[in-house]
């Protein structure tokens, strides 16, 4: 499954040692790693991106990730992308779109304190004990967060609810009486405009679901190059997962769209 990870260090030379225990993990096909970052946090709060996030195959959710655990430890001022306060509200949306989640970077931020260090890495793994003995091996303290399908279920509904709402504006206007047409008639509008966005934001995210899949399974082929019988059963695995989860989350988006197209057809 993939997730994003955040194990935190009491030093930084603890959190270098515990991104190469995940490396050994990702050759022996334990787990496979997409990206990884590390940070320091000084005794002053300061904090410093001692290895910068690389984009890895699915694109910057990590880089995301990095910059969201400085912004919530540092503040609107602190953000790298020199968010302002109304902005930092958006970013941390954003951050629940890509799977990542306030809830999860409040939990890392309670434990990343002054003078600590932490990996942040996206890695595919099967079952947690290999990261986690690694980890606690170094004084690791691990936090993971699924990357899951809530902007995929939120197109549903959302789109099933601008659908019931434009039925029943249309059925208002046929029985309103003259006065009162342009209003719901404006309504209705702007109703099609969102529903429009709904349409356009299920496309985009389809295109982003398949992209992802693929540069993930690419990934996974050139992990499996070179390792052993059964680091490649794991890996193998790892791709039916993926293609699995795809299925899941096309499905619902091909859903949202299919709900807004029907609606702006009618």
């Amino acid at each position: 499954m993939n997730k994003m990870l955040v194990a935190v260090f009491d030093t930084e030379a603890a959190a270098f040692e515990g991104l190469s225990a995940l490396k050994d993990l990702h050759r022996d096909g334990d787990i496979t790693l997409y990206a990884s970052a590390v940070i320091v946090k000084d005794k002053t709060n300061e904090i410093s991106i001692r290895q910068a996030a690389d984009d890895g195959p699915v694109g910057t959710a990590l880089g995301l990730l990095t910059g969201a655990v400085i912004g919530i430890l540092g503040g609107p001022a602190g953000l790298a992308i020199g968010a302002t306060i109304g902005g930092f509200t958006g970013f941390l949306f954003d951050m629940d779109k890509s799977g990542i989640g306030a809830t999860f970077l409040d939990d890392v931020s309670k434990t990343l304190t002054a003078g600590k260090a932490a990996v942040l890495a996206e890695i595919e793994e099967s079952w947690t004990t290999p990261v986690d003995a690694r980890m606690h091996a170094h004084g690791g303290i691990v936090f993971r967060r699924l990357r899951s399908e809530v902007v995929e279920d939120q197109l549903v509904r959302e789109s099933a609810a601008f659908d019931a709402d434009l039925k029943s504006l249309e059925d208002d206007l046929k029985q309103a009486i003259a006065e009162d047409r342009a209003a719901i008639q404006k309504d209705i509008e702007q109703v099609k405009k969102q529903i429009k966005a709904n349409q356009e934001h299920a496309k985009a995210r389809l295109d982003q679901a398949k992209a992802e899949m693929e540069a993930r399974i690419k990934a996974l082929e050139e992990q499996a190059k070179g390792a052993s019988d059964r680091a490649k059963a794991r890996i193998e695995k790892r791709i039916a997962e993926i293609k699995a989860d795809y299925e899941v989350r096309s499905k619902k988006l091909n859903q949202a769209w299919n709900l807004t197209k029907e609606a702006l057809a009618a």
